[in-house]
């Protein structure tokens, strides 16, 4: 089972891009986020008509918003709402063989990291909390997959300068103490790093200030896919080949600042 997640800026806006994607890379599950749409606004025939009939979306008009989108049934779906916002930021669904994919997409917290003068900073770290809290109660054999942007870059080479990003929003020490508790609340396994360690350079997102992305690559790890400890062996089996940051993506005409990932699960 392949699995991709990807923060699209606007799923309307870049509906070609993600038909291109579905042609090329064939996933069976594409998890979206920032679809910044309703759902009755949502491309749903596009992607019906290439190939992708089932549908779960949590979507907003204009901010946000996130989708899973697959050629496999989806069954249980849930949407959560955190911090009382009424934001649409999660989308859970059960896929064939019980598997559970929960798709996030994180608050990225503003400029300034000071909860006290930026309630978006606050809004990210108690976001972060609630995910840690729900997730503790998640039992032993749980088969989940949790992916999206989680606006986090946690690892000292997730990013392009460690030093220099230390008090920039997305990797400052206290986000990425309030990741952990998250990972530690289940034993989710960060699935990228298990593959490629440290200190090996891994980024997911170039921003559009750049004026060549590619050739400055100061990137960032923002966008994730973690399993549970009972899918560590099928995650993990097909080696860091099974694991993509398709970052020719970034490249096309009009692209998200982010690239989408892939991970194929050995069921």
């Amino acid at each position: 089972m392949k699995i991709t997640t990807w923060n699209i800026n606007s799923v309307r806006l870049r509906i070609d891009l993600v038909k291109k994607f579905l042609t090329q890379e064939d996933p069976d599950v594409l998890c979206l986020q920032e679809i910044k749409c309703l759902e009755d606004n949502f491309p749903a025939k596009a992607l019906h008509e290439a190939g992708y009939e089932h549908h779960a979306i949590s979507g907003q008009a204009g901010y946000h918003g996130v989708a899973i989108v697959s050629r496999l049934p989806l069954k249980k779906i849930e949407k959560r709402e955190f911090c009382a916002k009424g934001d649409c930021r999660h989308v859970a669904a059960s896929l064939p063989g019980g598997v559970r994919i929960h798709n996030f997409y994180v608050p990225s917290g503003g400029d300034e990291p000071d909860p006290k003068t930026n309630d978006k900073f606050a809004h990210k770290l108690d976001f972060l909390e609630e995910m840690a809290e729900w997730f503790a109660e998640l039992g032993p054999r749980s088969k989940s997959v949790l992916v999206g942007d989680l606006n986090v870059a946690p690892f000292e080479h997730d990013v392009w300068s460690h030093k220099q990003l230390l008090k920039v929003v997305s990797h400052t020490p206290v986000e990425v103490e309030k990741l952990g508790k998250v990972v530690d609340a289940h034993g989710w396994i960060d699935v990228a790093r298990e593959l490629i360690p440290e200190p090996e350079k891994l980024y997911t997102w170039w921003s559009y200030r750049a004026r060549d992305w590619k050739k400055s690559n100061r990137g960032r790890r923002l966008d994730h896919i973690w399993v549970s400890p009972a899918l560590r062996k099928p995650a993990l089996f097909g080696g860091p080949s099974a694991y993509t940051i398709h970052e020719d993506a970034r490249g096309w005409e009009r692209p998200s600042d982010h690239a989408p990932v892939s991970l194929k699960l050995d069921l």
